[in-house]
């Protein structure tokens, strides 16, 4: 349920769905590996749109991609890209669509080797979430450089260092909630800095 009268950050102010976004999952700590792969392959579905295009396109994406199961989805060939080439319900970009086949190839390749993806995001920020200042609006940063680095290293497409900092936030490994947002108050709570 949405709180009209909750203050939010300033993006997600203008839709209901943002504001329910923020609420609930935004700068949330994600600790599930398969999760964190999910919303990265989202986020770069996200480069070059706005991101109230991804949330509203988000059930075709799990819909298309299997329930971004890495295992599935690293099983699809020209017929499953063909289907989602003509997809409207998600972002038709054949260069996006098979980056996340590969990157399904990657996240398992990294399984395989005994490396947890989440173990191997989290530890950027030494297990533990960045708060940002709460007043600027970074869109990347030294850390999100070098796990963009790190995960091209791994075979990974679509991960340049504003997708993966958009990531972090996303995912609760950097804070960025805005001063006046209700939820960086509980942030600051929750780890009591």
């Amino acid at each position: 349920m949405i709180v009209a009268d909750l203050c939010r950050c300033r993006w997600a102010q203008s839709d209901p769905l943002l504001a329910a976004y923020h609420d609930a999952e935004w700068g949330v700590a994600e600790r599930d590996a398969r999760a964190l792969w999910e919303k990265l392959m989202l986020d770069g579905f996200q480069a070059g749109l706005a991101w109230i295009t991804i949330l509203r396109k988000r059930k075709a994406f799990r819909a298309a991609f299997a329930g971004f199961d890495p295992v599935r989805v690293a099983r699809f060939g020209e017929p499953e890209i063909a289907a989602m080439l003509d997809n409207a319900g998600i972002v038709r970009s054949r260069a996006k669509i098979e980056a996340t086949i590969g990157n399904a190839h990657a996240y398992l390749a990294m399984r395989d080797a005994g490396e947890d993806f989440a173990d191997f995001a989290w530890r950027f920020v030494d297990g533990v979430p960045v708060i940002g200042d709460g007043e600027k609006a970074l869109t990347q940063s030294p850390v999100s450089e070098a796990l963009s680095a790190a995960l091209k290293a791994r075979g990974f497409k679509f991960v340049g260092p504003v997708i993966v900092y958009a990531w972090m936030q996303a995912c609760g490994l950097v804070d960025d909630h805005e001063t006046a947002c209700f939820r960086r108050r509980q942030a600051i709570s929750a780890t009591g800095r």
